[in-house]
C-alpha cells in the first residue's frame, strides 16, 4: 500500500463529507461495521469506580482492572469517535458482575476485568458502571445509528475463590477438565481447571443457588427477582433447569435496555440447542422491547446473534466438525459466527480474497454471514501482531465481504507485544489515546479507517454485495447489493485513473471518489479522477 498520506487535518475534513454526500443505505447486519473492545481497557470516564468489593492485591501485568467503563464508552460516543470510524455496532466485553476475588490459571494473580467469570447475571459490576448508564449508552448509540451487542456467557461461572463460593451441584460440575478430542469430551467438562461449567445440557428443575438469594436479600431485591423469575417461567413454559434461568437474566438487558444482539461465548462447549433456545428467548424479548418502546425502534431487523465456535471458519461453510460429530450453528440460533480462518486468509491477493468470500457468503452461507477479524482477545496469534502491516490490515478487513470486526487499537496500532505481559494479556492492554492526540502516524492511520470504514457504513454492498472484478491491472472491482452498487480501485496508479463502468452506471451519473472526496461525472461508459492516492472508493451521487 502506497501513498496514502496527507496532511491529518485535510484528510480528516474530507472523511467528515462521506457521510454528508453519499446517499446513506439502510443498515444490514451482513455488511456492518463492528467495533469490539473490552470495557475495563477502552476508556476511564469515571475514576470513582476504579475499586470495588476489595480488589486491592496486586495483580499481573494488565490482569487487574484497569478503570475502563461505561462511562467512557459514552464519552467516546458523544464526541463521534465511532461514527467518524464508520462504526454501526459496538460490541463490549460482558459487563455482569464479576467474582469479587481474584486467582491465578498459571499467568499471575488475575482479576476478572475482562467480564467473562460471572458471579451474578443479574447486576452490572459496578467497575463497568450502572445500569442507567448502560440505559444511556444504548440509547446515544441508537440515536447516532449504532447498535449495541452485549457479550453472553452460559457456560460457566466465574473461578471459585475464598469470597466466590462455587454454584450447587444441581447448576455445575466441577470435573472433568475438556480432553477436546470429541463432542462429548468438549461440551460435558470444564474448560479449564477451576471454571465450574454449568450444566447446560440439564432440564431438571434447580433451586436458586443459596449465595444468590442471600446476596439479593441483602441488597434488598430478592422478592422482584422471584416475582420476575416466576412471571418469565410462567410466560415461556421453560423448566426451572440452570441454563433457562441465566438466558432469562441476559435477556432482561435486551427487554429493558434495548440491546440489539450477543455476542456469545464458548458456544461449541454446550448442547447446540441451547443457543436455539436463548435466540428465541432474547427475540421475545427485543420484541417486548419494541413494543414498549415504538419510539425508540430503529428499524425492523430481528435480534442479532453471533456466535463464538473457537476454531470455525468460512471455509467449512455451515457445519463445525467435532471429530465424531458435525453440527450447524447456524441452524442453531446464529446469524453469524466469527470466522477464524480470516487472519490467514488476508495474506491472499485481494481478488482471490474478495472473490472466495463472496461466492461462499452467496451460496453455501447464503442468508447468514460470517464476522471476520485480525486482532481480538484471545488469539495469540493474529494477522499483523508487530503492526508492520496496519494500512494493508485495514483495507482488506474492511473491503472484504462479511461483517468487518475491528478490534479496539486496530484502528490506531495499539502495542500487542507488552513487556511482562503473560498469555492473553498482551492483546489487551489499555486504548492508546495519547497517540491519537499526538502522534502523526497514528492519525494518519486512523484517517484511512476513517474513510474504508464510513464508506463501509454507507453501502452494506461493500459488506453483503456480490463482488465481481471489472479488470485485473489496474485492479477494478464492482459491489452490488439490492439497490446500492459501488466501484472500488485498489493498487491503482498516482494521478489519472480511468475505469470502465459499462453496464454499471449510466452516462451523465455523477460519482464521487469517498477517499479523496472528488467527484466526477461518467462520460463515454467510463469513469475518470485524479488523485494522489492507490485506492478509490466510488459511490453515486
Amino acid at each position: 500500500m502506497k501513498k496514502f498520506f496527507l496532511l491529518a487535518g485535510f484528510m480528516l475534513l474530507t472523511s467528515c463529507a462521506t457521510l454528508q454526500n453519499s446517499k446513506k443505505q439502510n443498515f444490514n447486519w451482513e455488511g456492518a461495521n463492528v467495533y469490539f473492545l473490552l470495557t475495563d481497557r477502552f476508556e476511564n470516564g469515571d475514576k470513582s469506580n476504579d475499586v470495588n468489593f476489595g480488589r486491592t492485591d496486586k495483580a499481573a501485568v494488565l490482569r487487574g482492572f484497569e478503570g475502563g467503563d461505561l462511562r467512557g464508552i459514552i464519552n467516546k460516543i458523544d464526541d463521534n469517535y465511532f461514527s467518524n470510524l464508520g462504526i454501526n455496532a459496538i460490541w463490549m466485553t460482558p459487563l455482569v458482575e464479576q467474582i469479587h476475588g481474584g486467582t491465578d490459571e498459571g499467568t499471575g494473580r488475575t482479576y476478572g476485568f475482562h467480564g467473562y467469570w460471572t458471579k451474578d447475571w443479574t447486576e452490572l459490576d459496578p467497575n463497568f458502571g450502572t445500569k442507567s448508564e448502560l440505559k444511556e449508552l444504548v440509547d446515544k448509540a441508537h440515536a447516532k445509528g449504532i447498535r449495541i451487542v452485549l457479550d453472553a456467557v452460559i457456560n460457566h461461572t466465574g473461578p471459585v475463590t475464598n469470597v466466590d463460593p462455587v454454584f450447587p451441584e444441581s447448576w455445575v460440575r466441577t470435573s472433568p477438565q475438556c480432553a477436546y478430542d470429541s463432542y462429548l469430551n468438549t461440551t460435558a467438562c470444564t474448560l479449564v481447571k477451576n471454571l465450574p461449567d454449568i450444566l447446560t445440557e440439564s432440564n431438571v428443575a434447580a433451586e436458586l443457588p443459596e449465595q444468590l438469594i442471600q446476596k439479593w436479600k441483602k441488597e434488598g431485591k430478592y422478592d422482584a427477582e422471584m416475582k420476575s423469575l416466576d412471571a418469565f417461567f410462567a410466560r415461556t413454559g421453560y423448566p426451572r433447569a440452570p441454563k433457562y434461568y441465566i438466558m432469562k437474566w441476559l435477556a432482561d438487558y435486551v427487554q429493558d435496555y434495548g440491546v440489539d444482539g450477543y455476542r456469545v461465548d464458548t458456544v461449541k462447549h454446550t448442547n447446540e440447542d441451547v443457543w436455539k433456545d436463548f435466540r428465541q428467548v432474547c427475540q421475545e424479548s427485543f420484541d417486548i422491547y419494541k413494543r414498549n418502546n415504538p419510539s425508540k425502534v430503529l428499524d425492523n431487523n430481528l435480534f442479532f446473534t453471533v456466535g463464538e465456535v473457537y476454531g470455525y471458519g468460512i471455509s467449512q461453510k455451515q457445519n463445525y466438525d467435532f471429530g465424531d460429530k458435525k453440527v450447524n450453528y447456524y441452524e442453531n440460533g446464529f446469524k453469524s459466527l466469527i470466522n477464524f480462518d480470516f487472519k490467514g486468509d488476508a495474506n491472499k491477493p485481494y481478488e482471490e480474497l474478495f472473490s472466495n468470500y463472496s461466492n461462499q457468503l452467496h451460496s453455501d452461507l447464503n442468508g447468514k454471514t460470517v464476522m471476520n477479524y485480525l486482532t481480538s482477545h484471545d488469539d495469540g496469534s493474529p494477522f499483523d501482531k508487530e503492526r508492520k502491516r496496519t494500512y494493508e490490515a485495514a483495507t482488506k478487513l474492511l473491503l472484504t465481504p462479511g461483517i468487518s470486526q475491528v478490534y479496539y487499537g486496530d484502528e490506531t496500532a495499539r502495542n500487542l507485544t507488552i513487556a511482562g505481559a503473560a498469555g492473553d494479556a498482551t492483546l489487551r492492554s489499555n486504548m492508546n489515546w495519547s497517540d491519537v492526540k499526538y502522534n502523526s502516524g497514528t492519525q494518519q492511520l486512523l484517517t484511512h479507517y476513517q474513510k474504508l470504514g464510513k464508506f463501509r457504513a454507507n453501502h452494506p454492498a461493500v459488506g453483503a454485495g456480490v463482488h465481481k472484478m471489472i479488470s485485473e491491472k489496474p485492479y477494478w472491482f464492482t459491489r452490488i447489493f439490492q439497490n446500492d452498487t459501488v466501484i472500488i480501485g485498489l493498487d491503482l496508479a498516482s494521478g489519472l485513473k480511468t475505469v470502465d463502468v459499462q453496464g454499471i452506471f449510466e452516462n451523465g451519473t455523477v460519482l464521487r471518489d469517498a477517499y479523496s472526496g472528488k467527484t466526477t461525472k461518467v462520460q463515454s461508459g467510463k469513469a475518470e479522477i485524479i488523485s494522489e492516492f492507490s485506492l478509490v472508493l466510488f459511490e453515486r451521487l
